[in-house]
Formats: C-alpha cells, sequence, structure tokens
C-alpha cells in the first residue's frame, strides 16, 4: 500500500465506524473495496492487516452494539469476505470470532438492520468472497451460515434472492473439488458436509408443494450445471433428476419457465448430453408444457449441436403448431406432403390462440421470433419450410389488416382477435423480412410484395408499422434476382416500383413526422443500391419523389430534415435530383441544392441536420461529386469556415474529416496508407509539397485544425492532432533547414496558438505561408499531446490517495484545499 494512503487509513475506519459522522456516499464505497480487493489479489491480505491494524478494528466495530448505517455495515461484511478470501488471513480472523461475529447466528442476522436489503446483500456478497478454501466451507457447515442463505432464497428483494441461489451454487461447486472431483458415491454419507446439506435442501424443495420453493431448487442446479462441468454433476443430475422428472406429473406444472432453464443446461453441458434419459425428458416436458411455455423450450432444443432427430422434429412441430393454425384457419395446406406432416396445430394450440387478444398475440409475436432467430442458425433444420413460412407471414399480416379469407369459425376469430394488432404486425414485418434471405415460389413472393404494399397503403398502418413495412420491403427488394444476362431489374421487381413510388410519395406527405422520417430513409437506402438500374432511375424521375425530399429539407422536424439531408445527398450522387433546368443548362438545379445544404449547415438552429450535411459534403468529396470538383478549394473553404463556428462538437469532428479527406487527395502519392486517401485528380499526385501546402493555406486549414487541437471537446481535439500528425509526417520530410526558424509569423502563430490553448478566442491567423506552418508543425509535440488527450480526463483525480481524501474532506476531517474532486 502506498505510504500516504496506509497514513490516511486510521482516519478513514475512524470516521466509518464513527455513528455521528456522515457516511461517504455508496460510489465512494463501492471504489474503496475496488481498492481494497486489488490489494489483497496483488499481496497478502494477513500483511495488509497486521500492518494496518485499524482495518481490523473497523471489523470490530460491526460486532459492537451502536447504530451504524445500513451502508457502512454491508460495506463492512463485504471487506472482511474479501479479506478472508485467503486462507491464512481467515484463520486470523477466525480465531479472534470475528468472522462468526458477522457472518454466524450471532451477527447481524438478529440486528435491527438486517431489515434493509443491502445489509443481507452485502452479508451474502462476504459470504461469497470467502468461500474460496476448505476452511471457509468447515465455517459454512459449522455456523448456520447455510441456513439463513436457505431462507433468502425467498427474499422479498430480487437481488438478494437471486445472489442467495447464486452462492449454494457457488458453495456446491467449491464443496465437491477436490477429493470429492472423481465420482462421488450416491450415498449421503460419502459426501461433503456443505454438499450434503445443500443437495438435501434441494431435494426438500423439489418435492415441496410450493411453487416458489421448487422455482428456488430448479434455479439453483440451473446455475450449477451451467458453471460446472465435473464429472460429479453427473451423479448429482442422476440423484435428482427423478424428482425433476415427478414434476412432469403435476397439473399445473409448477415452474415452467425455471424447469425449461434447467433442462437447456443439462442439455448444453458436455458431461450429461450423453445421457438418454435426459432427451426423454425432453421430449415429456415438450407434451406438457403449453404452447406458449413451449416455444423457448423447443428453440433452445433445436440449438443444440447434438440432438436426436426425432426430438429436433418434435422440437420444429411445437414451434410451427401455432402457424399451422393461422394456414389452417385461412383454408391453406400448411406445407408440402411430409414436410409439416401432423403438425396442423392442435386443439390446446387453438385454444389459446382464441383465448384472448393478448394470448393470440403472445402466442404468435413468440413464435415469430423463435424462428427468426432460428432461419440463420446452421443447425436450423433441414429442409427448411421456406415456402410454408412465407404463406403464414403473409396471411398473418393479412388477418391483421382485414385482408385474409377466413375458412371456418377458427378464422373468423382470428380476424377479430388480430384486426389492427400492431404488435403481431412488427413481428410479422420482422420475421417477412428475414425470410427474404433466401427465395421461395413466384405466387408466394408476388403474393408478399402485396401485402407489404397493404400495409403501406393502408390509412389504419401506424407510424411502427409503417417503418417495419419500409424495412421489410428494402429488403425483398435488395434479395429480388436480376434476369439472367441482363443488368437492370427484372420485370415483376420493376412493377412494384411503379405501385411503389406513389404510395411514397403519400408517406413523405404524411402529417406524422415519423412516417415521413421512415419514408425518406428508405428512399436513401434504395438509391444507394439501385442508383444505377435504368429501370429504377426510370420510375423514380418520373415521379415526384425526389421534388417532395427536396421540400423537406425545411421540415419543421429536425430528424426529417437530417434525414432529407442524407436522401437528397444520395439522390444528387447518382444523378438523380430534381432538375426542371432546360437542356441547355442541366445543372442549374444541382447547384442550388448545394447552396441550401450550405444554408442548413450555417442557419439550422438544430444539430441532427448540420452533422447530415457534413456527412453529405465528406462524401461527395471522398466521391468526386460535381459540384465539388469545380470548385474544391472555394467549396472546403466555405465548409470549413462554417463548421468552426459551429457549437456542436460532431460538426465540428466531420469538419476535421472531411479536412483529412481533403489533405490525403491534396498530399496523396500513389501507395499512400492513409485510411481516408482517394483517388486524386493526376495532376495533383506530382504536385511539389510548396505547392499543395499552398492549396491548404488557401482553404484556412491549418486554423481550422489549429484551433480544434484545443478543443473543449477531447473528440475534437483528438481527431485534430491525429490530422496535424498525418501532414506533418507527409510535409516535414520535405522541407529543408532553411524553412525552420523564429520569423515574426512564426512567433505570432505559436502566440496565438498559447492563447487558444488559455481558452482565449483572438483574432484569426489571416492568410499564412507554407514555411510558416512547417515551422510551427516542427516546434508542437504533438505526440505528447495526443498521449495526454488519450488519458481519462479523472487520471489523476482516480488514484486511491485522492479518493480517501475526498472522503475524509466529505467529513471535514481534511481542510478544503486538501482533496481533490473525485
Amino acid at each position: 500500500m502506498d505510504p500516504e494512503c496506509s497514513r490516511l487509513l486510521p482516519a478513514l475506519c475512524s470516521v466509518l465506524a464513527d455513528p455521528r459522522q456522515p457516511v461517504a456516499d455508496d460510489t465512494c464505497l463501492e471504489k474503496l473495496l475496488d481498492w481494497f480487493k486489488t490489494i489483497s489479489e496483488a499481496g497478502s491480505s494477513l500483511l495488509l492487516l497486521q500492518e494496518n491494524p485499524c482495518l481490523v478494528e473497523l471489523l470490530f466495530q460491526v460486532l459492537r452494539p451502536q447504530d451504524l448505517s445500513a451502508r457502512v455495515l454491508s460495506f463492512s461484511l463485504r471487506l472482511a469476505g474479501i479479506f478472508a478470501a485467503q486462507e491464512d488471513c481467515f484463520q486470523y480472523l477466525e480465531q479472534g470470532e470475528l468472522l462468526p461475529g458477522l457472518f454466524g447466528e450471532a451477527g447481524p442476522v438478529g440486528q435491527a438492520a438486517w431489515t434493509a436489503p443491502t445489509v443481507r446483500s452485502g452479508w451474502i456478497q462476504g459470504l461469497r468472497s470467502l468461500a474460496q478454501h476448505p476452511s471457509a466451507l468447515h465455517f459454512l457447515a459449522d455456523c448456520g451460515a447455510l441456513d439463513t442463505v436457505f431462507s433468502l432464497q425467498g427474499d422479498s428483494s430480487l437481488f438478494v434472492a437471486s445472489a442467495a441461489g447464486q452462492l449454494l451454487a457457488h458453495i456446491l461447486g467449491l464443496s465437491m473439488r477436490g477429493p470429492a472431483e472423481g465420482l462421488p458415491s450416491l450415498q449421503a454419507p460419502d459426501w461433503p458436509a456443505c454438499a450434503q446439506k445443500i443437495v438435501g435442501h434441494l431435494e426438500e424443495s423439489l418435492r415441496s408443494t410450493a411453487p416458489p420453493q421448487v422455482t428456488q431448487a430448479l434455479n439453483v442446479l440451473t446455475t450449477t450445471f451451467g458453471h460446472c462441468h465435473s464429472p460429479w454433476t453427473r451423479v448429482l443430475w442422476e440423484r435428482l433428476s427423478p424428482l425433476v422428472a415427478c414434476l412432469l406429473e403435476e397439473d399445473p406444472l409448477p415452474a415452467a419457465h425455471s424447469l425449461v432453464d434447467l433442462l437447456l443446461s443439462v442439455a448444453r453441458s458436455p458431461v450429461l448430453s450423453s445421457d438418454c434419459g435426459l432427451w426423454e425428458t425432453l421430449a415429456q416436458t415438450l407434451r406438457h408444457l403449453s404452447p406458449t411455455q413451449a416455444g423457448p423450450l423447443a428453440l433452445g432444443i433445436l440449438k443444440l449441436q447434438d440432438c436426436p432427430q426425432a426430438l429436433r422434429a418434435q422440437a420444429f412441430g411445437v414451434l410451427l403448431q401455432p402457424l399451422a393454425c393461422v394456414l389452417k384457419a385461412a383454408d391453406q395446406a400448411p406445407g408440402p406432403p411430409g414436410l409439416l406432416e401432423g403438425i396442423t396445430g392442435d386443439s390446446v394450440t387453438v385454444d389459446t390462440l382464441l383465448s384472448s387478444k393478448s394470448a393470440c398475440a403472445g402466442l404468435l409475436c413468440r413464435t415469430l421470433a423463435h424462428l427468426e432467430l432460428l432461419q440463420p442458425l446452421p443447425q436450423r433444420p433441414s429442409p427448411w419450410p421456406q415456402a410454408p413460412l412465407l404463406g403464414a407471414a403473409v396471411t398473418i399480416l393479412q388477418f391483421c389488416n382485414g385482408s385474409a379469407a377466413p375458412a371456418s369459425n377458427v378464422g373468423g376469430r382470428l380476424c377479430a382477435l388480430l384486426a389492427g394488432c400492431v404488435r403481431v404486425q412488427r413481428a410479422a414485418l420482422d420475421f417477412l423480412g428475414t425470410l427474404s434471405q433466401e427465395t421461395g415460389p413466384q405466387e408466394l413472393v408476388t403474393q408478399v410484395f402485396s401485402v407489404l404494399l397493404e400495409h403501406l397503403r393502408s390509412p389504419d398502418s401506424s407510424a411502427t408499422v409503417l417503418k417495419k413495412a419500409f424495412q421489410a420491403t428494402l429488403r425483398w427488394l435488395l434479395s429480388s434476382p436480376k434476369t439472367p444476362g441482363c443488368c437492370d431489374l427484372d420485370p415483376h421487381t420493376q412493377l412494384f416500383l411503379r405501385e411503389l413510388l406513389p404510395v411514397l410519395q403519400k408517406r413523405l406527405c404524411s402529417p406524422c413526422w415519423e412516417v415521413r422520417d421512415s419514408g425518406l430513409e428508405f428512399l436513401t437506402q434504395v438509391t444507394r443500391h439501385w442508383g444505377g438500374q435504368a429501370g429504377f432511375r426510370h420510375v423514380l424521375l418520373t415521379s415526384e419523389v425526389p421534388e417532395l425530399a427536396e421540400q423537406l429539407l425545411r421540415d419543421p422536424e429536425s430528424y426529417v430534415r437530417a434525414s432529407a439531408v442524407t436522401a437528397m445527398g444520395q439522390l444528387s450522387s447518382q444523378g438523380l435530383h430534381a432538375t426542371t433546368a432546360s437542356p441547355e443548362h442541366p445543372g442549374g438545379q444541382q447547384k442550388s441544392l448545394l447552396v441550401e445544404l450550405l444554408r442548413i449547415l450555417s442557419e439550422d438552429s438544430e444539430g441532427f441536420p448540420r452533422r447530415a450535411v457534413m456527412q453529405v459534403f465528406t462524401q461527395w468529396l471522398r466521391d468526386g461529386h460535381a459540384d465539388v470538383t469545380e470548385d474544391t478549394e472555394r467549396f472546403v473553404a466555405r465548409v470549413l469556415q462554417a463548421a468552426s463556428r459551429d457549437l456542436d462538437w460532431e460538426v465540428r469532428a466531420q469538419g476535421l474529416e472531411l479536412a483529412l479527406v481533403f489533405l490525403a487527395q491534396t498530399l496523396g502519392q500513389p501507395g499512400s496508407h492513409c485510411p481516408y486517401a482517394v483517388a486524386p485528380p493526376q495532376a495533383t499526385l506530382h504536385s511539389p509539397p510548396a505547392q499543395a501546402l499552398q492549396a491548404l493555406c488557401r482553404v484556412r486549414l491549418f486554423e481550422f485544425a489549429f484551433r480544434a487541437l484545443f478543443d473543449c471537446d477531447r473528440p475534437v481535439a483528438q481527431k485534430s492532432c491525429d490530422l496535424l500528425l498525418f501532414l506533418r509526417a507527409r510535409t516535414v520530410p520535405h522541407s529543408g533547414p532553411q524553412e525552420a526558424g523564429g520569423s515574426p509569423d512564426v512567433v505570432s502563430v505559436e502566440a496565438a496558438l498559447q492563447r487558444w490553448r488559455a481558452g482565449e478566442q483572438g483574432p484569426p491567423l489571416g492568410d499564412l505561408e507554407p514555411e510558416t506552418v512547417l515551422a510551427v508543425l516542427r516546434s508542437m509535440d504533438l505526440e505528447g499531446l495526443r498521449g495526454a488527450l488519450a488519458e481519462s480526463s479523472d487520471h489523476v483525480e482516480e488514484s486511491p490517495q485522492s479518493l480517501l481524501q475526498d472522503v475524509l474532506a466529505a467529513v471535514g476531517v481534511l481542510g478544503e484545499n486538501q482533496a481533490d474532486c473525485y
């Protein structure tokens, strides 16, 4: 321990032990515990206590009847556990009767403070820390602590109850190590004392008629089998599995969720998964669980790497039953013969679907979510029933929007339950989008596009449903096959786009800003992927979508303006920006977009649109956009000037990104390794450094970067430092010694940098010469600055000494100026 910390420690312990003193907040106490844990793990806890007896005295204070706060009491219990994790220190504390007083029956368990959940939690965490060695096991068996842990499994605090269960699993695993690691006997006398007591408690709980006790036992076993894969776990499972199997005979099934977790934990264990009885138990459980409860178990079984094929088929059938019910209700076969044979939806599933609106929606949403998770996995069932699943997803959406044709009373009831159900629509659209990764019969694909169009057209579709519908539509459009021998879109897709664009026009005019935003996001993505396709270009340019998107640049909602900026930037990059200019002035309207975006960058009151403009401008510069290459220096100068005045740090940071792109283009050479380097004009490649630096000076790049170097927002300063380091690496090697020196220009620049470092504004630098810039770059310690910026803002105040000073200053033990701001 640091000598200064050791000097402050007695005062700290006195403060914590004094009930009259205000206690530091929980954050400081947690950091103190972290510090003590680090010290103990790095050396001897016993030596630490011997050198600092005030720590032992603090722990003894807990045993005295006084009014210690619950926080300090919890802190002391956890601190004792940290020290007692080392066996020699445990024995030292046990000899002084400290540990029995803290964790035994005479400890806080019988005090009034025990009513505070934080004390009970600290008691459990302290036991968890000290339970690391054989001495701790003997102590736990003798002091009565296990009985308290058993009772805390049913604590009113969920955190305490969960920690108690995890502690039992940890103690069970610890007690079965060493001599019991091989293959312990099934006879109780051969088990270690702690293990006997815990297993006996688990057996008693599994036989209980109270569901909470059954749940507690199942949770302990789930944790045990999930974390420990030693041979003894097989014996434990053989001993307790008959009791678990007996639970399946009860009606209703107690603790179904916890039972599913346990069985899957056992099935994943490399020691237990070879047990044939386990697979039979899983199959039996699938038959006993309700459709809602069986879904997670079925999904877990299908995710297993090694599983009997018959069980996989049964699990997949359970997952598909609700969808089979839906297809049957709409008078559709559940699939090709043999593919979903026998999966027609049993009466229990039908009853669940029809019982209530919430039950129907819950079962369908869970089923669709499970299948969505299963679809991309390599161990999913094969063959994969793509066509029936497509049909089921389409049918569910038709039930939701009222376009389904019910073939029975069940279908009519489903229509009533699912009409306008946003929750099911969202889940079905997500699943439909996932299914786009594979193809299907053209008839079904046509139905997919039809139901998507219905939802996009429907005036009853909510904003969230429309967003999901746009996302699913995009995924299906991008997965559409191209016509062989043709690089354009296939006829079905072009026909769909002709129907879709008028719908998109309508949604861009929606009074709901979320809908307008979703429409613009869809337009941006589809343009990014298909902007070069002749069929898409024709359909888009004959619509009013580009004009509407441009109008939304002045939308009252900032999110919409930002999305409109991104969409228009993408349209302009692809040459799809709306234009009413005459043939002899084809670029007239496109120039107005640049002016409009510059206006937004300079005048918009919200940050999102301005950030979007900077991203568009940076991409335009990278791609060599026509409006940029017309006068690149003027463009860069105007953008950097606007970005330098912006109060949003992300705009300034994006300005540095644009500056770095321009820098790489100006100084770039073949084989450049700069991650931002693009292919600059060939003439620039061979420009001498002085000529290239003149271009950088003309756009005022250096002033922008130098100011940003001392920005109050660290990400901006870091990016500026990286830019200047890159610039120095590319230019200084080319400069001669005569360019260095203390000229008046260099002195004035360095003076300005000192003012900016101090937080002053000062006048602009004006026109700089390349020689001045090079001299300043050589004189700056950019590497040191980068290292300083990489450190966290509290790297000085985060020291243990500072922490101790803060705690003591809070109660007036130290003078005001002796504490750091932690």
